[in-house]
């Protein structure tokens, strides 16, 4: 099975993510949202499995908080797609897709062995 890896290149949790699945075997893509964007559809479809467009956001990032508050009230999902489109950074990261259709948000190493089935 293949997973793929949502983030930023640079970002730590991301990094320690991957050498995560390194570590364990666990075969995997890394893409870089700030260079590959996800589509709307992508956007729509995470949200659906998440919780929401507001349970994807990291709220407590410097690029949230630097927001005009016009742009933290997006009340439609046109709004929210737009505005991930332009700060994909505000996606909380790794975010984690797999195959079967998994798809989770953050970084633990107990998250991980429960996630991968890894004693």
């Amino acid at each position: 099975m293949t997973t793929t890896v949502y983030g930023l290149k640079n970002c730590d949790t991301c990094k320690k993510a991957l050498k995560w699945l390194d570590r364990f075997g666990v075969a995997h893509t890394f893409v870089d949202y700030r260079e590959d964007k996800p589509t709307p559809e992508t956007l729509v479809a995470w949200a659906g499995k998440l919780g929401g467009f507001e349970a994807m956001v990291n709220k407590s990032s410097t690029t949230w908080r630097q927001l005009p508050d016009n742009r933290k009230a997006a009340a439609s999902d046109a709004e929210w797609k737009l505005l991930l489109r332009e700060y994909p950074q505000l996606i909380r990261r790794p975010l984690v897709v797999t195959e079967d259709g998994g798809i989770s948000q953050g970084f633990s190493d107990n998250g991980f062995k429960k996630r991968f089935g890894i004693d």
